[in-house]
């Protein structure tokens, strides 16, 4: 015969082994409530998207119609006909006039070097990185190990700030 403790005792883990199951499957349940409502928010941003597509594309249609209008009413333009393409160069040129005797003559653009002209001194570009100047043959480049051990002392290279804010006076003199 069972005494009344144990009585208790099994009655209270029976509630609480409910209590445990009932908030098991309300954990469940609400996990199901919310992915129905991630996925109708993805359907959501969808048909969003879509209905931007379409307006886009209404407006487009929309604008296409107007500017056939316009073309119709003022201009009278036509796409191109097959008959209108050429086959070859030889049918470009024989599309060509020879000049009119009263037409100008064709504007030639020429420079000569009469000597008169003062050379702009550019001044030498410094490397961001070494703040070794840059000659014209890149052949005066630093080494690995040159640009490594300036590297490794702590100070012995300026910074790229101080090297792009100013210009060596020696450099347009160094060539």
């Amino acid at each position: 015969m069972m005494t009344r403790d144990r009585l208790h005792t099994i009655g209270w883990g029976t509630a609480l082994a409910l209590c445990f199951a009932l908030t098991v499957a309300l954990t469940f349940r609400v996990n199901a409530v919310k992915s129905e409502v991630r996925l109708a928010e993805r359907q959501i941003v969808t048909l969003r998207e879509d209905r931007m597509l379409l307006e886009t594309e209404f407006e487009t249609r929309a604008n296409q119609q107007q500017l056939k209008a316009l073309n119709d009413v003022d201009f009278g333009y036509e796409a191109p006909t097959a008959g209108q393409y050429l086959e070859n160069e030889r049918q470009l040129a024989a599309l060509g006039k020879p000049a009119a005797p009263d037409a100008p003559s064709p504007i030639r653009v020429a420079s000569a070097d009469d000597g008169t002209a003062q050379k702009a001194e550019l001044p030498q570009m410094v490397s961001p990185l070494t703040g070794h100047l840059m000659s014209a043959s890149a052949a005066e480049a630093p080494s690995a190990e040159a640009l490594a051990a300036h590297h490794r002392k702590p100070g012995s290279l300026p910074s790229l700030r101080d090297r792009l804010s100013h210009l060596d006076a020696g450099a347009g003199a160094r060539e």
